[in-house]
């Protein structure tokens, strides 16, 4: 059966990202440390809340603000998102490539600052994925959970065979798979450009598309 969908992780497949540049980034902005915003992120759960839908991007940075005995923004939040995701631009051929002969989506866990503001996050892709950017925050539970690619796939309109799911972590590659979806463990471009040559999605595979 054919793949019309073929849908991406965000982290560490289409960008490098960083918790420190991020923590690092915030604390600059607000006047913090680093150590200081780790905490207040993560340690604390609150990251954690806002994968699960549990808080929305505004009370991130109220929270946040709190916690941290100064002001921070939803805009402070973004830029530090921002910051600490690079891009992979080697990947831009391959995606351009995709775009033109299936549908591409990405489903991240994440909160849904991710899925707002993912123009500013990620510009270089961001053409390719707009209005197709999902988050765990957007079904309440995870990867590797099979029940939200299941979610996933319903809210694009595709059945979950029709769909290719590629993440750089195993376990998460192996949950879409549970949930009737392909599934490709990312660990480089050249094992994306044969899982997808398998699958009939690239024109001209041994030439580097």
């Amino acid at each position: 059966m054919g793949i019309d969908l073929v849908l991406f992780d965000l982290d560490d497949v289409l960008v490098d990202y960083s918790h420190e540049v991020r923590c690092r980034t915030l604390g600059e902005r607000i006047g913090r440390d680093a150590d200081a915003v780790r905490a207040a992120l993560f340690e604390s759960g609150l990251e954690r809340q806002a994968d699960l839908g549990r808080i929305d991007p505004e009370g991130v940075a109220r929270v946040l603000s709190e916690t941290l005995a100064t002001p921070v923004t939803l805009g402070d939040c973004v830029a530090a998102r921002a910051a600490a995701m690079t891009p992979r631009l080697a990947l831009g051929d391959l995606i351009a490539a995709l775009a033109a002969r299936c549908r591409l989506a990405v489903l991240t866990n994440n909160g849904l600052m991710v899925r707002d503001h993912f123009a500013t996050l990620c510009p270089p892709f961001a053409a390719h994925f707009a209005g197709a950017v999902h988050c765990s925050a957007m079904y309440g539970m995870t990867k590797p959970d099979p029940a939200v690619f299941a979610h996933c796939a319903e809210a694009l309109g595709v059945a979950p065979s029709r769909v290719l799911f590629i993440d750089d972590k195993a376990a998460n590659a192996g949950g879409a798979i549970r949930a009737g979806m392909s599934g490709h463990h990312y660990q480089g471009i050249a094992g994306l450009r044969s899982a997808l040559a398998a699958h009939h999605l690239l024109e001209n595979p041994s030439h580097g598309v």
